[in-house]
């Protein structure tokens, strides 16, 4: 598969599976958490899912499309490893929904970052809430949810928080 193709699959599974996440966390309050903001497509398209919802963005820069970014109370800037460890001061309550799409094409690094981070997100999520990802989470009180119909297996993820 080229390149193209797999990045094509890769965001479609990801438009995808927040798409499914609106009604799956329609019942659970709570602000929405982007974690990497890149060119802002993804932020972009959760403020068109979520419009009655606040929507913060960890990232360590800006380098999105001025239309694409979110004011300075919504964009938190840093080190994710640290500023998500202080985050709760700052989002004000649980997360309905987690958006992690930070990995690289590094696995051996992404797997360090997801083993780092998984317990921060964690701690920010609200019972019930949802945690979409391109890697792979293992945390104990989360539970692997079906994948939208034609998303393959291993393309993309979303767990529900048990609690």
């Amino acid at each position: 598969m080229s390149r193209l193709d797999s990045f094509i699959r890769r965001v479609s599974a990801q438009r995808d599976c927040l798409n499914m996440a609106v009604d799956m966390i329609a019942d659970v309050p709570g602000p929405i958490l982007e974690l990497g903001l890149g060119n802002g497509r993804t932020y972009d398209h959760l403020r068109d899912l979520f419009p009655d919802r606040e929507i913060f963005v960890f990232d360590q820069r800006v380098a999105a499309h001025p239309d694409c970014t979110p004011d300075d109370n919504h964009m938190i800037l840093g080190d994710v490893t640290e500023t998500l460890a202080d985050a709760m001061s700052r989002i004000g309550a649980p997360a309905a929904l987690a958006h992690c799409d930070i990995g690289s094409s590094r696995r051996d690094l992404n797997a360090k970052l997801v083993a780092t981070i998984a317990p921060l997100v964690n701690a920010l999520m609200a019972p019930g809430g949802l945690v979409c990802s391109d890697q792979e989470y293992t945390v104990s009180n989360w539970e692997a949810q079906p994948l939208p119909e034609g998303v393959n297996p291993g393309r993309y993820y979303i767990n529900r928080v048990r609690g």
